[in-house]
């Protein structure tokens, strides 16, 4: 396709859109996703510091570090200029005094340390730390990927074309050899879910599993999950688990909304337990505060939490709840609709 004959809006259309939901209510941050999906793609020269799915501990400053603050997306339909995260924002790989220790015959006197400059920063840097004071502190897991937006940012962004929605699932793709590293890309995902690879000069990022999709198998990182935590189908198709979690139920979020990328990927927000009070009674507060809830999702948090509180009590009453049904997800299967 000779993308340089396009216009932008060409390059962001789609016929229909893949989309995946995760239910942060069962995700455990066993990392089973992040380890599939490096496996798969990210494996290659130059790519050690990628993780095109990572789980952070929220809240938390997050990967890359501080990601919120690095600007990009649009603010009243207008793009917005972002800032680039360094190499050590991903946290570069340590070197080790494996030769000392190991070789030179002083392993009763030293001990395995980094050496040269290693960085204080890692994709995993903050696991389980979160925040607030004992005995009311919290934290819950937050597993991210490229949203493969309907208004992608990044597209726009790219003044070579190489970055596209493919027309018939929308997931948004990179063309590598139109690809020339200028990194306006990076800037532009207000999400930092494109990466750079500093030793091929080139940007690279999620591809949403596309090959496997085209063979009816989902993505690693959803078919992976032990904690049956993702779905996976078609926006628009009304009897796919991602529009009645999204649309019926409004239950699925979007991760800040207000960056206007409409991205595709969302989640079920997490519910929480009561906080104690200082004679360690249970207080009608919820521990991870609605606040900090509504700055990753939204608004619309409030009435999600509701719903899904209103569902559980009817099946603790003995009722049904289709929606219960859903994400409880007892045939694995089921969460995977990848036709139309």
């Amino acid at each position: 396709m000779a993308y340089e004959v396009l216009k932008k809006a060409d390059l962001m259309k789609s016929k229909r859109q893949l989309a995946m939901v995760i239910d942060l209510n069962k995700c455990i941050g066993c990392h089973t996703c992040t380890i599939g999906c490096k496996r798969l793609w990210t494996e290659d020269e130059g790519m050690a510091h990628m993780y095109w799915n990572d789980v952070v501990t929220v809240p938390g400053r997050g990967y890359p570090r501080d990601w919120q603050k690095l600007g990009g997306g649009y603010k009243d339909q207008m793009p917005q200029k972002g800032t680039l995260p360094t190499k050590a924002d991903y946290g570069e790989a340590w070197e080790f005094n494996y030769e000392e220790v190991f070789f030179q015959g002083k392993g009763l006197d030293t001990h395995l340390k980094p050496t040269g400059t290693a960085t204080d920063w890692g994709p995993n840097w903050e696991e389980d730390q979160g925040a607030g004071e004992y005995p009311n502190s919290y934290y819950f897991y937050l597993p991210r990927i490229c949203n493969h937006c309907s208004k992608p940012a990044c597209v726009e962004a790219c003044p070579r074309n190489a970055l596209y929605k493919r027309p018939e699932d929308g997931i948004v793709l990179q063309d590598q050899e139109r690809c020339q590293g200028y990194r306006y890309c990076n800037e532009a995902c207000p999400y930092k879910k494109t990466y750079f690879n500093f030793k091929k000069a080139k940007s690279q990022k999620c591809i949403f599993c596309y090959p496997r999709l085209e063979k009816k198998v989902a993505n690693a990182c959803a078919r992976m999950c032990p904690g049956r935590v993702r779905w996976v189908s078609y926006k628009e198709d009304k009897s796919g688990p991602v529009y009645k979690l999204t649309e019926k139920w409004k239950v699925a979020l979007p991760l800040h909304p207000e960056f206007e990328t409409e991205p595709n990927v969302f989640y079920v927000p997490p519910l929480s337990p009561p906080q104690y009070g200082p004679d360690g009674s249970l207080l009608d507060e919820p521990r991870i505060p609605i606040e900090y809830l509504k700055s990753l999702f939204g608004p619309a948090v409030e009435e999600a939490l509701n719903t899904l509180k209103e569902e559980m009590g009817k099946r603790r009453n003995g009722g049904s709840s289709e929606l219960l049904d859903i994400l409880i997800a007892r045939r694995f299967n089921d969460m995977f609709k990848l036709e139309v």
